[in-house]
């Protein structure tokens, strides 16, 4: 199944993709009147028997909204944890002229980075080394402790695309990462959040476009942890919670990457899609 958050005058609707167009959980419970979670969250939270409730919608006539009248919404809202992964594909952390790490590299983004698939991200006076960074998203199900690689997926509610935007001269200002990776909407993730059971998070074609010139080109079967390695470590760390997010680390191909002399970093005006085979293309455009 695939979710889409949206923006009405006074909330956030979800809703559930389908080919014929949008089907307004809220609008078409009130039709047939079923009680089913309208709020993704409480689509995490409730697992199985959430997803079987909602597929009873799609059975139903109903009205359909066009995705193009959408105003996007995050695809998750208010995770308790937002989790990188830093430097999970080799070719990048050589580019970034960094050690090919022996476990995860973990930092954190805040709810404040979130944004939406179409937002218009302004960037801060504060910096100007602004780089994008292509990511499988990892949306948590359920709660998490001490799980095995081996189980590991099984914790998995579903995937969606994200986009480590970073103000890398912020980031290198000092010993720790945070200051330039959680700017205000530097973690925009959507359009579309595509539940487990229709994606193998193991080979996923990932791509980052900047003004349509191809910059970022990859699988995730490159990564050097997978998604279940990288589940099973943060567990044995710390307690997932049902809506956690984890960006799994993006590919070579960043302006951080390149020679100084042929580093091109966005500006006001650029356009990235980031774009996750089988779940969608992420497009933000700065300011």
């Amino acid at each position: 199944m695939k979710f889409i958050n949206f923006r009405t005058e006074d909330q956030i609707r979800l809703g559930i993709k389908t080919d014929r167009g949008i089907i307004d959980i809220v609008q078409a419970a009130e039709t047939y009147s079923l009680d089913v979670p309208t709020k993704i969250e409480d689509v995490i939270a409730g697992g199985d028997k959430a997803l079987k409730q909602l597929s009873e919608l799609l059975e139903k006539e109903t009205v359909y909204l066009s995705e193009k009248e959408l105003v996007y919404a995050p695809s998750v809202t208010n995770p308790e944890k937002i989790i990188c992964v830093g430097l999970n594909y080799v070719d990048h952390a050589k580019e970034s002229s960094m050690e090919i790490p022996a476990s995860p590299v973990l930092f954190s983004k805040f709810n404040n980075t979130l944004a939406a698939h179409n937002q218009t991200i302004e960037l801060p006076k504060s910096a100007e080394k602004f780089d994008y960074e292509v990511e499988l998203v990892i949306v948590i199900g359920k709660e998490a402790a001490n799980v095995s690689k081996e189980e590991a997926l099984s914790y998995v509610f579903g995937y969606t695309v994200g986009n480590d935007l970073s103000a890398r001269d912020l980031q290198f200002r000092s010993g720790q990462w945070l200051l330039g990776k959680s700017l205000d909407n530097f973690g925009p993730i959507g359009p579309y959040l595509v539940t487990a059971d229709e994606i193998d998070p193991s080979d996923l074609d990932i791509e980052c476009k900047v003004n349509g010139v191809v910059k970022q080109s990859a699988n995730t079967r490159d990564m050097i942890f997978d998604c279940a390695t990288l589940i099973s470590y943060i567990s044995q760390h710390m307690t997932l919670k049902p809506g956690d997010i984890i960006f799994s680390g993006t590919p070579e191909g960043v302006v951080l990457g390149y020679p100084e002399d042929q580093q091109e970093w966005l500006k006001s005006g650029d356009e990235v899609q980031v774009s996750v085979e089988q779940i969608g293309t992420l497009v933000n455009i700065l300011k």
